[in-house]
């Protein structure tokens, strides 16, 4: 299947009830810098206001309601916070929307095309099976701004000091996956890139209980984009953390976003002391893991105990490559707040390894569903 000219996921696009809240999180505990905001033409057009978050090639645009009738008004009618958008760079907007459109996209609106004094950019969406959550392909011609309507602040000192370096993967949790699978396959062109099936029973050795998943990501050959998508796996579906994920959202949406670092350990030692929170990896983990790397032949550069005392997973699936990732708690819980949404960040480094971590999936799985307890007798 021909490209049509996928380059990057540029931004995503964050619908919240507390902007400053958020963008304290951000710029506070994960070293983001704030670079544009939206100008006061614009919140009277739109009414709301929004924040860009820069870290690396990361960006993350942020939306809050200033009245009625806005699209972050209408998102937060339906759903806690949580990310609305995923925005795509793409090298030509008239091919993009040709190809995607002839391969069965359904757009919200033709082409807009904006300019200001760097250039122009030209920007179109289309609805996905992701939920309420849009995808949004922009090409820029010189323009400055990621999205008309920001205006461009200075650049913070000491900015980034966790040295994130872009997004590795989005993640996307469905009550059935395959409708998603098919349609990021025939209408996006993407290909299979990884899976993996599990129950906790199959881990904890119980005969009743417990919740299963089936994940897979798709991958575009040409742009590196990697989509990742879960389903709760039988039997006791409702116990899935994937289940609950979508009672929470109320609907399919974007579980987490992955986060590339270039050292794993200085980045969560610094988001420790600015107070940050991360889901819990059993001690059994580690006690396990020198066996089940040495199954893998693995042989890891870090000190197994730095990674016991930051909680740190690490995984593989071919001899001498490996990846090392932390998920950080979901925004309600960091928050205090249900209506902060059930979302939250990944931190990952890779050293060879383009896989996502089977034997991590089963501890990520079983710690999600520990915070869910926890929340659950609170």
């Amino acid at each position: 299947m021909d490209s049509f000219g996928l380059k990057s996921l540029d931004a995503i696009h964050i619908h919240v009830r507390d902007l400053e809240r958020t963008r304290r999180f951000h710029t506070g505990s994960l070293g983001f810098a704030e670079t544009a905001r939206s100008t006061p033409e614009s919140e009277r057009e739109e009414h709301q206001r929004s924040v860009l978050l820069e870290a690396g090639a990361a960006r993350i645009l942020v939306s809050q309601p200033a009245g009625g009738g806005s699209r972050a008004a209408a998102w937060l009618a339906r759903h806690p916070d949580g990310v609305a958008a995923l925005q795509f760079e793409v090298e030509d907007a008239e091919k993009a929307l040709r190809v995607l459109e002839s391969r069965g996209a359904t757009p919200v609106s033709d082409i807009r095309r904006f300019r200001d004094d760097g250039g122009s950019l030209s920007v179109f969406a289309i609805t996905t099976p992701f939920g309420d959550c849009e995808f949004r392909f922009v090409e820029r011609r010189g323009f400055r701004s990621v999205l008309p309507g920001l205006q461009t602040l200075s650049p913070e000192a000491g900015a980034n000091p966790l040295a994130i370096r872009r997004f590795d993967h989005v993640t996307s949790n469905f009550r059935t996956m395959k409708p998603a699978l098919l349609w990021l396959e025939h209408v996006l062109g993407m290909e299979r890139f990884w899976d993996v099936a599990f129950h906790t029973r199959d881990v904890n050795g119980r005969s009743e209980g417990g919740s299963g998943l089936r994940s897979a990501v798709m991958i575009d050959r040409t742009s590196g984009v990697k989509l990742a998508n879960n389903e709760p796996l039988r039997p006791t579906f409702p116990a899935s953390q994937i289940w609950v994920f979508t009672e929470d959202l109320r609907g399919d949406g974007i579980q987490h976003v992955a986060l590339e670092v270039a050292d794993i350990l200085s980045a969560v030692r610094e988001m420790r002391r600015r107070g940050v929170e991360f889901m819990r990896t059993p001690g059994a983990y580690y006690d396990l893991m020198p066996a089940r790397l040495a199954r893998l032949a693995i042989e890891i550069r870090e000190d197994p105990a730095e990674l016991r005392e930051l909680e740190v997973l690490v995984d593989g699936e071919r001899p001498g490559e490996y990846m090392l990732q932390i998920f950080l708690k979901a925004a309600a819980a960091i928050h205090g707040d249900p209506s902060a949404g059930p979302f939250f960040y990944e931190i990952i480094q890779r050293r060879g390894g383009r896989g996502f971590g089977a034997g991590n999936f089963r501890a990520l799985f079983e710690s999600i569903e520990r915070e869910q307890l926890d929340r659950n007798r609170g």
